[in-house]
């Protein structure tokens, strides 16, 4: 629902603002919708596909609840895409002229006279000015805000994180108090025997093993199984669920498994839901890195397309990267440290939960190349149509950064609506992507962005030529479309019309 809200209302701003902006210099409204759809329509189509490459992805994870959260809201995005290219333009059918600017607005006069210094032209020309010294500033704040993200901890929510007077939160600090933490996280040992050796007798064996282990509190006498050929023991930890010394517990259980198995002839198998969730965590730290990989990698060769160009998708790539190591550092500092916990209501500290690191990548990741495309895309399109690689910077920052400005501050909206939410694990998702947005849009896209494009000029904008040669032209800018319409428009006016339009 968070990302359906918030791209459904991003890709309708960017394509509703370019056809305004059509309309305000002078083109009939037919004509300005064709344009919108040809270019900002365009740059929401390959902004979604980056969008739905990023949450598709996390099927390879392959944890059932993520996979279905993430093809859940690859369809959400797609369905946002599709509407924004076939309801809103019928919509603005609807509309007709009542959209355009009224003359004498900031709007028309914005687009038509260049009058008017917007904020974000300004924001481009300090930043142009001054590369170098941006990067440099930019660069190191990013990296300060991700140190604490070295000491990030994982671990998937229990009632331990839960509001503090709560029911459940009630209850496990007293079992932890009257009977000590590890009640709050048992462990269920499955042995099984084959037809010649009695169950029970097996499971006793491994219990009065399994006592002899560190941080072992109990062990309760085996249940058999109704099959004949199995048991179960109920092993109580002395350590809390989220705990190292438990997690080494359950390692040191498998571990000698197989010397369990040669003396007593059963198989030891560790499970419950202290051991799932050290599973989980263990399967989301070992993916996390190979899924980055592979959603970075793909959306790489889709943006060498857009943009033909080298440079900027590994600008983009490794923006991202930074915008994750900060929002992680933030989440770190916030719910594992406790830096200003009172102020959005966090109840308790500690580990992280396990699949937000993969969920950021995931949902930023596609946001961050929303936000590059619709920056991007201007700046280029200023540039194909003959602007210096500096003036097409700072044409695009007062074209796209109002645009990306609406989009980041409905994405936050959004998402600080769900940070108020008393579930934990819902307010450090909320409190994550409303972090990562801010870093990403705001320090990465409009800051970091525009300074490596000023520092690299023209060599922004190249390609090898025989990898020129070799890939699609898209045109997400419209140059071609631009011309074709421009001659159409001509064609419906009379010359005095025409006069009057020069």
């Amino acid at each position: 629902m968070m990302i359906g809200l918030a791209v459904g209302i991003d890709y309708s701003v960017f394509i509703l603002s370019r056809y305004r902006s059509e309309l305000a210099v002078g083109r009939p409204p037919e004509a300005a919708a064709g344009i919108a759809a040809g270019t900002a329509g365009s740059a929401v189509v390959f902004a979604g596909v980056t969008v739905l490459i990023a949450l598709a992805g996390l099927s390879l994870v392959k944890i059932p609840f993520l996979t279905v959260m993430g093809l859940g809201a690859a369809a959400t995005v797609a369905i946002a895409v599709l509407a924004a290219l076939t309801l809103l333009p019928a919509i603005l059918g609807l509309l007709g002229h009542r959209l355009v600017p009224k003359p004498g607005s900031r709007a028309a006069r914005r687009e038509q006279a260049q009058a008017v210094t917007v904020l974000g032209e300004r924001w481009a020309s300090f930043v142009t000015q001054r590369p170098l010294r941006t990067l440099v500033i930019t660069l190191l704040a990013l990296l300060v805000l991700a140190i604490p993200a070295l000491s990030l901890k994982l671990a998937l929510a229990d009632n331990s994180s839960a509001a503090t007077g709560s029911s459940p939160r009630v209850a496990y600090d007293v079992v932890s108090a009257e009977f000590g933490p590890g009640f709050n996280g048992p462990l269920t040992l499955l042995v099984e025997t084959d037809a010649a050796t009695a169950p029970t007798a097996a499971a006793s064996e491994i219990a009065d093993r399994v006592k002899s282990l560190p941080d072992v509190a109990a062990v309760s006498a085996p249940q058999p199984g109704t099959d004949g050929r199995s048991a179960v023991l109920s092993v109580i930890p002395k350590s809390g669920p989220h705990d190292p010394a438990t997690t080494n517990l359950v390692r040191t259980i498998r571990a000698q498994a197989p010397a369990i198995a040669q003396s007593t002839s059963a198989q030891v198998s560790v499970t419950g839901p202290t051991a799932v969730a050290i599973d989980v965590s263990d399967r989301l730290s070992s993916s996390l890195l190979p899924f980055a990989a592979l959603v970075v990698g793909l959306s790489l060769i889709l943006l060498l397309m857009v943009f033909r160009s080298i440079i900027v998708p590994l600008k983009a790539a490794l923006g991202f990267l930074l915008s994750i190591g900060a929002t992680l550092g933030a989440v770190v500092a916030v719910f594992q440290w406790g830096w200003f916990a009172d102020l959005i209501g966090v109840s308790s500290t500690g580990p992280v939960i396990s699949f937000l690191p993969i969920i950021l990548v995931a949902v930023l990741f596609g946001l961050a190349m929303d936000y590059e495309v619709f920056l991007v895309s201007r700046i280029r399109e200023a540039f194909v149509h003959g602007a210096e690689p500096t003036a097409a910077i700072i044409k695009g920052g007062r074209n796209a950064t109002r645009v990306v400005t609406a989009a980041a501050l409905i994405m936050l909206s959004v998402f600080a609506g769900f940070v108020g939410t008393p579930d934990a694990t819902l307010k450090t998702i909320a409190f994550g992507l409303g972090i990562g947005v801010f870093i990403d849009a705001f320090v990465v896209r409009m800051t970091l962005v525009p300074a490596v494009l000023a520092l690299v000029g023209r060599a922004a904008w190249s390609l090898p030529s025989w990898l020129d040669r070799n890939i699609p032209d898209l045109d997400i800018e419209g140059a071609q479309l631009t011309d074709s319409a421009l001659s159409a428009t001509d064609l419906q006016r009379t010359p005095e019309q025409t006069i009057r339009q020069g």
